[in-house]
Parts: structure tokens; C-alpha cells; sequence
């Protein structure tokens, strides 16, 4: 009998031609099995067919200049660009005053600065941009927006309107909602059975009403509890009620959180002498905050989405404007109201996207997903 022993490493074949190159990855991606083939080829051709008919529409048959309506109102014509170009400035400040638009835009541009500031880990001083951000930043734009003091003019909230006023209701209700969030969650699983009841009381009742109604109650039946002659602001009044809205959903965002931390968090806070409020800011929060980002950033989308309902209560939000601004006889045509709400989708997308990209980024970063 012999005996053969491999002295070096056989040869290193190639693999076969039909597992490398683009196709095969497509194949295995996209066509692992004849019924998902057939189902890839359905949506592709759906997906196309989609996207041909937009671009056609918004792009290859659109007026891009016209002094009025007419050509928007040819057979056959598409988006009506031109009547976007002409109402741009009103789909941004509303009705605020032409003078007094550059007040907006220093906020515009100190929001974004303050945001990235605060968002951009690279960035030092992660505490100076925080102080800025939510007590200067603030401040400064209500000084800025209503006016009436340092030489400014005042300007009353009914000329607010279009992304200014989505923006200020969104990013207020945000803001706003996570700190009373944390203080309900907080409450509702606290030890004291008066402060648990409130809070509950509180949640229950809040998410059991669409916010619609919400946004009715704050404006009409707030102000009976006034005394007589006092009339709130109305803008501010619906600030107050989605904010309080966004913040009983938060809580139980915050509380979902608080029960996946495991009870030697707790335990182990304790044993090294923290008090209740060291160990919840300490140890437990940053913890449930790392967990539920992605709750937290998908009830954020919705608030945000949520705003355009404030024109049931006659404030003109983004999309109110963009709504009012159909009436406007030199642009009415077919094509208006269809360019108007295409506008408004590719701006709610833009926003929404930008923070579902971001909650990503800090998911990865902070490897909240553990992936195996």
C-alpha cells in the first residue's frame, strides 16, 4: 500500500463563470428564485413606469416660463413652474411683511447653524451649541419674529405663514415634547400613586383623541377659561397643544425604553449611593435614549407631517399657503393645484428624509441595532 502526502497547497481554481462578475451579484440579489424573479420584474417595471410619467410631467412637458396662465392651461402641458417661481416667497413667509423677511432669514440661518452645530459630532463644545440652541436660539427668535422691541416692528402672527410656521410648530412640538415626555414616563411608573394616577390620566386621555380635535379644543374652548378680555394668541395656543399632544405619545416612547433596561442598571445605580435623579440622568436615560432613537425620530417624521393639520384651525402652515394660493386668478389652471401639492410632497420628503438619515447615522455610530 502507498501512501501519498501533498508536500504544497493544490492549485487555487478559478470559481465558475456563472458565480462571479455583475450578473451573478444581480442574480443572487434580485433573482434568487423564479417567483421573486417574476415579482422583481412586476415592481421594476412599476417603479419605471412611475417615475417616467413624473418626469414627463414635471420636467419634459412642464412650462418653465410664462407671465401667466395660459401656456399652463395648453392641452397637454405639464407642471406649471412658473406659478411656483411667482408664489416662491409666499410659500416661505406667508404674509409676513416684505421689509421685514430678512428678521426670518437671520433666524433661518442661525437654526441651521445652532442644528449643525449640535448634530455634527466633529464638532466641539457639544454643551455651548446645546445652551445656544435651546435657550438663546429661543429667545432670539421670538424677538426676531414678533418684534415690537430694540427698534423692531411689530409683527402679529396672523401674517405668519407658509415653511416659516411648519417649521416653528415642528421644531417647538419636538423640542418641547421630549423633555415633558421623560417627566410623564417618569410619573407614570413612579412609586407615588397620585403622581402615577396624573400622569396616567394625562397619556391616556391625550392619545385617545386624534389630534384634530386637539388643535379644536386648544383654540375655541381654551380661551372660556380666560379671564374676560383676555385673548390669547392663537399660534401660541396650538405651539402649547401640540406640544402636549407630541409629548403623551413621547412618554410612552420614553417608557418602553425605561422597561428594556435591565433591572441591575438599577440595582448597581443604587449601590454605589446615586440618588433617583443621578441615576435616571446618569446611568438609565442615556441608555433609553440610545434605544428608542428610532421611535423617537419616526414620531418626529410624524409630528412633522402632523403640522399641515393646523389648517382646520386657519393657520397657514406650508401647506395652507400653497392651498390659499390657488385662488389666485392669473395662475388658476389645470396644472396649478397639481404642481402646488408635487411642491409640497417633495418638501415633506426632503425634511422627512433628512431625519430618517440622520437617526441612521446616529444608530450606526452608537451601534443602537447590535448587529451580530
Amino acid at each position: 500500500m502507498v501512501a501519498f502526502v501533498r508536500t504544497q497547497d493544490a492549485p487555487v481554481a478559478p470559481p465558475p463563470a456563472n458565480m462571479t462578475g455583475a450578473w451573478a451579484a444581480a442574480k443572487q440579489k434580485f433573482f434568487p428564485t423564479p417567483l421573486s424573479s417574476v415579482a422583481g420584474v412586476i415592481i421594476a417595471a412599476l417603479v419605471a413606469w412611475v417615475v417616467w410619467t413624473l418626469i414627463d410631467w414635471a420636467v419634459i412637458r412642464a412650462v418653465w416660463s410664462a407671465p401667466d396662465r395660459e401656456l399652463c392651461n395648453a392641452e397637454g402641458a405639464g407642471a406649471c413652474w412658473p406659478y411656483a417661481f411667482a408664489r416662491f416667497h409666499q410659500f416661505i413667509y406667508g404674509f409676513y411683511p416684505v421689509e421685514e423677511r430678512w428678521r426670518v432669514n437671520i433666524v433661518f440661518l442661525l437654526g441651521a447653524l445652532s442644528l449643525a452645530a449640535l448634530l455634527i459630532p466633529s464638532i466641539p463644545r457639544k454643551g455651548l451649541s446645546a445652551l445656544f440652541f435651546f435657550v438663546i436660539y429661543p429667545v432670539l427668535t421670538g424677538i426676531l419674529f414678533v418684534g415690537g422691541m430694540f427698534g423692531l416692528t411689530y409683527v402679529e402672527t396672523t401674517q405668519w405663514g407658509g415653511l416659516m410656521v411648519t417649521l416653528v410648530l415642528s421644531v417647538t412640538s419636538m423640542v418641547a415634547s421630549v423633555p415633558l415626555g421623560i417627566l410623564l414616563a417618569l410619573g407614570r411608573r413612579s412609586t407615588m400613586p397620585i403622581v402615577s394616577l396624573l400622569s396616567t390620566i394625562f397619556i391616556e386621555v391625550v392619545r385617545g383623541v386624534p389630534l384634530v380635535l386637539v388643535l379644536f379644543m386648544a383654540v375655541n374652548m381654551f380661551p372660556l377659561f380666560m379671564p374676560p378680555g383676555v385673548n390669547p394668541d392663537k399660534l401660541l395656543i396650538v405651539i402649547i397643544g401640540m406640544a402636549l399632544f407630541a409629548a403623551a405619545y413621547m412618554a410612552e416612547i420614553i417608557r418602553g425604553g425605561l422597561q428594556a433596561i435591565p433591572k441591575g442598571q438599577y440595582e448597581g445605580a443604587q449601590a454605589v449611593g446615586l440618588s433617583y435623579w443621578k441615576m435616571m440622568g446618569l446611568i438609565v436615560m442615556p441608555q433609553v435614549i440610545k434605544i428608542v432613537i428610532p421611535s423617537i425620530v419616526n414620531h418626529f417624521i410624524s409630528l412633522f407631517k402632523d403640522t399641515s393639520l393646523v389648517t382646520v384651525v386657519s393657520i397657514l402652515d406650508l401647506l395652507g399657503v400653497v392651498q390659499s394660493s390657488f385662488n389666485d386668478a392669473k395662475w388658476a389652471s389645470a396644472q396649478t393645484g397639481n404642481t402646488g401639492y408635487f411642491l409640497l410632497a417633495v418638501v415633506y420628503w426632503l425634511f422627512c428624509f433628512g431625519m430618517s438619515r440622520y437617526s441612521q447615522f446616529i444608530e450606526r455610530k452608537l451601534a443602537t441595532g447590535h448587529k451580530r
